[in-house]
């Protein structure tokens, strides 16, 4: 199984040991070093004081976070997860995507959702009510910028006409494209556009209402998931399902359980075909979350298999 770590870029009130430049640099590499198969940025822009204090989070730019990272890391692959992809011109975001994978040799992963939050998309100027349609003709755009060296694209309110966004991607025929979202509508989004699903554990009724998604925890309905994903595949054509990627596994030192229930969980998982699931490490100061990584990787990591 492979596993990814989210940066805690989220932790603004301990400012100097997480988003200091060697904070940045010292939590990557450490990820590295330990086995870790990406890290991961979010993305909120431009959040509500009454979303943050219900429970949300802060993030940092993802692209400026994972090019900073790329520059101190050479093997590990770097992640959004998720960014929300209606909030910028697809363009722009092609662009950035594609700088970022030139500079970092081909290692850029692009989760992508839909969004949630009505009120960052009225302070960016994006329908909120649009979002999923957009969404669809972004990823789209995104193909087409990524996969020939001059193209021509008319979206919503914009159009490209024999443009270029060079050097094109190293990884060909694009980075990889997560699809996050536990809905049906981003079930098909993954089994239509996408090379990977990206559903979102919600352990709780508050961090469903926090994240309003859909409710998913355990083993059985993340199978139901994928149940619909190979229906959705099959209705298109589509001979093999994406790839399933889990997001929000644990957050270790995991207080619920004990390291062989969570191995036990991690197989589980494995044998429904995730591929994948993403982690967070807590710790009140670097030093302590190098040390809750460092027992992750041991207690995790090295016995897997």
């Amino acid at each position: 199984m492979k596993l990814d770590l989210t940066l805690p870029c989220d932790r603004i009130e301990a400012g100097d040991e997480f988003l200091s430049p060697e904070g940045v640099v010292e939590t990557a590499q450490i990820a590295e070093r330990l086995g870790f198969h990406a890290v991961s940025v979010t993305d909120h822009p431009i959040p509500t004081g009454t979303w943050l204090d219900a429970g949300g989070h802060h993030a940092q730019d993802p692209f400026v976070t994972l090019a900073f990272v790329a520059a101190a890391t050479s093997r590990i692959r770097l992640k959004t997860g998720i960014l929300v992809l209606t909030y910028r011109n697809p363009f722009i975001t092609a662009r950035a995507v594609a700088t970022l994978d030139v500079l970092s040799r081909g290692r850029v992963s692009l989760g992508v959702g839909a969004g949630y939050l009505k009120r960052e998309f009225r302070a960016l100027g994006v329908d909120f009510e649009a979002r999923n349609d957009l969404m669809d003709e972004y990823l789209r755009a995104l193909k087409a910028a990524w996969t020939s060296d001059e193209f021509s694209f008319e979206g919503t309110g914009y159009a490209a006409s024999g443009a270029r966004i060079l050097p094109r991607p190293v990884q060909q025929p694009h980075p990889p494209l997560m699809i996050g979202g536990n809905a049906k509508r981003a079930i098909r989004r993954a089994a239509e556009l996408g090379d990977a699903w990206m559903p979102f554990l919600t352990p709780g009724e508050a961090l469903s209402t926090t994240a309003r998604t859909a409710h998913l925890n355990d083993a059985k309905e993340l199978s139901e998931g994928i149940d619909y994903l190979r229906e959705a595949c099959e209705k298109i054509g589509r001979e093999q399902i994406p790839q399933v990627m889990v997001s929000g596994l644990t957050s270790w030192p995991d207080r619920e359980g004990s390291a062989d229930q969570l191995l036990e969980r991690i197989a589980d998982f494995e044998a429904l075909g995730v591929v994948g699931c993403s982690v967070h490490i807590g710790g009140r100061d670097r030093a302590e979350w190098s040390d809750n990584a460092e027992q992750f990787a041991k207690e995790i990591i090295a016995r897997q298999g």
